[in-house]
């Protein structure tokens, strides 16, 4: 079997896993999951809500999303950072393309391997983070057979 197919099987395998960890989110709008793996183990996870002790509605009457309301990958990096693990060298799975402040936090926390399902409408952060060398690979459809 050649290693990119591989990795391929594993990719998909792992954005399946973000996919069903957002169903966990509260939110109306978006539901977005994330995953965080390093040398072939799951070390974090994530997904877009309100902070711990906050009440988990996200949106406000008028439907728009509090502005206090964590993205997935920010959740799943305060996680690790909370652990004895660290992100260094590291991949993040995702189900949405992290925005730029996102993209901050993923360069920041030493992830050097970014894949995702959908593109977020702005694409700043991914244009951040190809710029700042770290692979980024969109899996569009990781749900179809191989």
């Amino acid at each position: 079997m050649k290693e990119n197919s591989k990795q391929l099987r594993y990719d998909k395998a792992y954005l399946r896993m973000a996919q069903t960890w957002s169903e966990l989110s509260h939110c109306s709008r978006k539901k977005v999951g994330a995953i965080i793996v390093k040398d072939g183990m799951i070390i974090s996870d994530g997904f877009n809500g309100t902070p711990s002790e906050f009440d988990n509605c996200c949106e406000n009457d008028d439907g728009d999303t509090h502005w206090y309301v964590l993205h997935a990958e920010a959740n799943a990096i305060l996680k690790v950072a909370k652990s004895t693990h660290n992100c260094q060298k590291s991949t993040l799975y995702l189900t949405l393309s992290p925005c730029k402040e996102c993209s901050k936090l993923v360069l920041q926390s030493g992830i050097n391997r970014v894949v995702f399902i959908n593109s977020y409408k702005d694409e700043s952060g991914i244009n951040f983070l190809k710029e700042a060398k770290i692979e980024v690979v969109q899996i569009e459809k990781p749900f179809d057979a191989e």
